[in-house]
């Protein structure tokens, strides 16, 4: 399965004089992290969605990228699954998420059947981390936050619940920053 690490959206959220992507947790850009992790995972290819937003990502990153036209999240993950180098169906992963590794990734793989598959963790778990809560929904009466990782294909679209700090910890704020790095000692 190809990978797509969302890199390219502006981090207006995190005051952080940089491109989020960057954005060191423990010394460590974030992006780094996210590619080791699917490094280490299952997945076959891995491509950087990258934008006008974050020039200095698209040069950082080692592999190759797709350039999107910074037009938001959903506009530019619609341009890099058309690209023609991609095959579905695609995991996508946030650049943000520093505590992802490879046996996460993978449980998202295992756990993807057909179709498409949303990840996403109880905001409770959020909230008891001490990270920002910025989107929910509900599901089967839980309410929940979207992970930053998904698996996008073609069919119904099923939802995976995990009470996983790997995938509940994604840095929008500095103090996201702060509770990633205390979490990775």
């Amino acid at each position: 399965m190809d990978a797509l690490v969302i890199c390219g959206g502006k981090g207006t959220r995190l005051d952080f004089d940089g491109e989020k992507p960057l954005f060191p947790v423990d010394g460590v850009p974030m992006v780094d992290r996210v590619l080791a992790a699917l490094a280490d995972s299952r997945i076959d290819r891995v491509y950087a969605v990258v934008s006008p937003h974050a020039p200095e990502t698209a040069a950082h990153v080692d592999c190759p990228t797709i350039e999107t036209p910074g037009e938001g999240y959903v506009a530019d993950l619609q341009h890099a699954l058309a690209d023609e180098r991609v095959e579905g169906p695609v995991l996508t992963v946030a650049a943000d998420l520093p505590l992802l590794d490879a046996e996460a990734v993978d449980g998202v793989l295992d756990a993807h059947e057909s179709g498409s598959l949303t990840v996403a963790t109880p905001t409770f778990l959020k909230s008891a981390l001490g990270v920002s809560v910025d989107t929910t929904f509900v599901h089967e009466g839980e309410e929940l936050a979207p992970a930053g990782v998904n698996v996008v294909g073609d069919g119904p679209d099923r939802t995976l619940v995990r009470d996983d700090a790997r995938l509940a910890v994604n840095v929008n704020r500095r103090e996201d920053g702060a509770v990633a790095e205390r979490l990775l000692l």
